[in-house]
C-alpha cells in the first residue's frame, strides 16, 4: 500500500520536473531550497530523495517525493519535493 501525500502528480511533465529536482539533490549537499510559497530553506540534504508512488486525500495514486533536510533543527525536516521551485547548491560536506 502506498503512503499518503498532500499532492500527487500523474502528468509526465510534472513527473519529469520532480526527477530533475531529484538529480540536483545529492546526499550531504548543503543547499538553498527556494520554495513555491516564497520561503528559502537552507540545510543539508540527508539523502537523495526517492520519487515514489503515493495516495492523495481522494485516494488517487500518483508520484511525489520527500526530501530529508537537516536545517540544524531537531528532528530532520521532511519536505515534499513538489513544493521546491528551485535548488541552489552551496557545497558538500
Amino acid at each position: 500500500m502506498s503512503q499518503r501525500a498532500p499532492r500527487i502528480h500523474t502528468d509526465p511533465d510534472a513527473i519529469q520536473r520532480l526527477k530533475a529536482l531529484q538529480l540536483q539533490l545529492d546526499a550531504e549537499l548543503l543547499a538553498e531550497l527556494h520554495m513555491r510559497d516564497g520561503r528559502v530553506i537552507v540545510g543539508t540534504i540527508v539523502e537523495r530523495p526517492n520519487i515514489q508512488q503515493f495516495i492523495d486525500e481522494e485516494g488517487n495514486e500518483g508520484t511525489n517525493g520527500l526530501i530529508r533536510l537537516d536545517a540544524g533543527q531537531e528532528p530532520v525536516q521532511l519536505i515534499w519535493l513538489d513544493e521546491v521551485e528551485r535548488v541552489v547548491r552551496i557545497g558538500s560536506f
